[in-house]
């Protein structure tokens, strides 16, 4: 076995593979050499060459974000950290394990002018679950910390940072290891607490007739179908998910946007729970947003093992359990209350969906129609990731089949590698897996397709608008030159010539029939990763959008 000379950096890499961290992502580099040696030579250790080390950070939790394990990033000294910020926000605010593992210059060459050198202990501070700033000797101390960090990374579902300084030479090996390493035994940091005495919860639900469900990101087959079916067949029970819920049943509301976006004062006064309960993640919906923090309940419970945000302003209680087991704990204490709260729900859900097809079959081709098509071709049972801005908003108010997985980053909601993560997810499971990006997160993240792992059956479904058309709905838009160039990003680009260059089968759709004849082949097609370029509109996607709302009523 070759090992790095460097007894640091050999204490590193022999506790990660104590521990069980395999799963490494390198971005070439020289500080980083002795890592890189002693993680590629040892055959236990799955590693992934990605340059570009803002796309190798989302490409490693696309993976973490698949195997609920953490994954590990290598980096050089310098700004080469820094690329990995918006991954580490993102995988701090959507509770996915990352460990950043940088290399640095030892302490005396911080600050005095040399190459390749800034400030990198707690670089991510404000995101970091822990920071573990090493020194250049072998030590308990050192090993205390490695320990810590990835035990963090685990049990508290989030990015840790680990700085190693090294000191030239750094490219020489041995055949032996020269350090004896100490590994704790894994800690269980989060236990899962008894859940508490519900008395006086039940109490409440039982006596309130309006209360309402709503879940943010959540993971496929997390809630148990008993208990899905016991909140469906509550009368005074109103469940709203979102696409990214991956929660189905016929009784759910599951577009929001489209269900709230025309109702009155009255209707919104009508529909205000006495009791709002969440779980899962981040919240898309804007309108659900705002009105829960205008018509506010009069009791919000957050059910998670880790944290509670006060989204609306209005938190009462954080149940610190898994949202299953407190649903089989709660739900057999409760009883029945009459009630028309979801009956009166239930009539205006089936008016919007008369409505919404009735306004789908009579529009020209545009971004709706593109999405409602695209939503719909998609094969049972794969795999969807969906980049931020227009992309999940629109995916929002179509039916997705129940088989399949939907995940998008929204943590912090950023376009800036959900190309990145959709290929580290693909590599990391066996499904079937589609991406749905707008133009502008496509270009923007572009570095992600300089990728040799890329599995042949990736599919991009790539609609082009020719700029940021997510502007064209919001407050304030108006066809000028300021906001065509530096709100919208108006531009003539096409995905042809990166296609091309990266290796993937390319076709273009700009009409129905195109594109009924695009996705059939998209899907039938697996000797190469693939993209779909969908042209829409840019003048006409806005206002059949925003019209779309109107003819709800």
């Amino acid at each position: 076995m070759i090992y790095p000379k460097i007894p640091l950096a050999q204490s590193i890499i022999q506790i990660c593979l104590a521990k069980g961290i395999t799963t490494i992502i390198i971005s070439p580099g020289s500080r980083n050499a002795p890592l890189t040696i002693g993680f590629v030579n040892n055959p236990a250790f799955q590693c992934y060459s990605i340059a570009d080390e803002r796309c190798a950070a989302f490409f490693a939790l696309g993976i973490a974000q698949q195997t609920k394990q953490p994954v590990a990033l290598v980096c050089t000294s310098g700004s080469a950290l820094l690329n990995y910020y918006p991954a580490f926000a993102e995988a701090f605010y959507s509770q996915i394990p990352l460990i950043v593992i940088s290399a640095d210059r030892p302490q005396s060459k911080i600050d005095i002018g040399d190459g390749q050198t800034i400030r990198q202990e707690d670089v991510f501070a404000n995101h970091s679950l822990y920071n573990a700033n090493l020194n250049e000797a072998v030590s308990k101390e050192n090993d205390y910390k490695i320990n810590q960090a990835i035990d963090i990374a685990l049990n508290k579902k989030g990015p840790v940072h680990i700085n190693a300084p090294f000191e030239e030479p750094l490219y020489e090996t041995v055949s032996e290891l020269s350090i004896d390493i100490m590994v704790n035994a894994f800690a269980n940091l989060n236990p899962m607490p008894a859940i508490e005495d519900l008395s006086e919860f039940v109490k409440i639900w039982n006596n309130s007739t309006r209360k309402m469900i709503l879940v943010g990101v959540n993971e496929p087959d997390e809630i148990s179908d008993k208990t899905l079916n016991f909140l469906a067949e509550d009368e005074s029970v109103l469940v709203m998910t979102e696409t990214t819920s991956n929660l189905h049943h016929p009784s759910f509301i599951n577009n929001i946007d489209t269900i709230i976006t025309p109702f009155t004062n009255d209707d919104f006064e009508t529909f205000r729970p006495e009791i709002l309960v969440t779980f899962g993640g981040m919240i898309v919906s804007k309108r659900i947003k705002a009105f829960l923090r205008k018509y506010k309940p009069q009791h919000h419970w957050h059910i998670d093992t880790l944290r509670a945000y006060d989204t609306f302003g209005a938190l009462t209680k954080h149940f610190n359990v898994n949202p299953n087991s407190f649903f089989e704990a709660f739900l057999p204490l409760t009883k029945g209350i009459k009630s028309d709260y979801f009956s009166k729900m239930d009539a205006v859900n089936k008016l919007r969906k008369e409505k919404h097809e009735i306004y789908l079959s009579k529009i020209p081709f545009s971004d709706f129609v593109v999405f409602e098509k695209v939503i719909k071709s998609l094969p049972k049972n794969s795999h969807l990731q969906i980049s931020n801005s227009s992309a999940i908003r629109y995916a929002q108010l179509i039916d997705i089949d129940p088989s399949i997985e939907v995940y998008c980053n929204r943590g912090t909601s950023g376009i800036d590698g959900s190309t990145s993560t959709a290929i580290g997810a693909a590599v990391a499971n066996e499904k079937q897996t589609i991406f749905i990006t707008g133009d502008i997160g496509f270009l923007y993240d572009s570095n992600a397709l300089w990728n040799q792992y890329i599995p042949k059956n990736f599919k991009i479904i790539l609609i082009n608008n020719g700029g940021g058309g997510i502007f064209r709905i919001l407050p304030g838009h108006e066809e000028t030159p300021v906001f065509n160039t530096f709100f919208e990003t108006s531009h003539c680009l096409t995905a042809e010539h990166l296609s091309k260059m990266y290796g993937f089968d390319y076709s273009i759709a700009s009409n129905e029939a195109s594109l009924a004849k695009g996705l059939n082949a998209l899907y039938s097609h697996n000797e190469k990763p693939n993209i779909l370029e969908i042209f829409t509109p840019t003048l006409q996607n806005d206002s059949i959008l925003l019209q779309y709302f109107k003819e709800l009523v």
